[in-house]
């Protein structure tokens, strides 16, 4: 499994619309094959820190993902609208037996 972690902090007076274009990237996200969970977190301690926390069954899959123009419109779609962004980290994993 191939695990996905990232957040944008947002700008305050674009808040509102960049939480709906992150939440619409993440209801198509889900549909993609591959998908194992695609969520998108609003920070406790900073509400304007948007955390991304996807769960993908393989390499190709997330790969995949990256190249669908829905995903590329919604990465070109924060410019402007983010203060900042963590980028980007992937995890290979693998379940432990309890």
């Amino acid at each position: 499994m191939i695990i996905v972690t990232g957040s944008i902090l947002a700008r305050e007076d674009m808040f509102d619309n960049v939480l709906r274009s992150c939440l619409e990237h993440v209801e198509r996200s889900r549909t993609e094959p591959g998908c194992i969970s695609h969520d998108v977190h609003v920070d406790c301690q900073n509400p304007m820190r948007l955390f991304f926390f996807e769960r993908w069954a393989d390499e190709a899959a997330l790969r995949t993902h990256f190249a669908v123009e829905g995903s590329k419109a919604f990465v070109k779609s924060l410019k402007g609208r983010i203060v900042e962004t963590t980028g980007t980290q992937i995890y290979r994993t693998e379940a432990i037996e309890r």
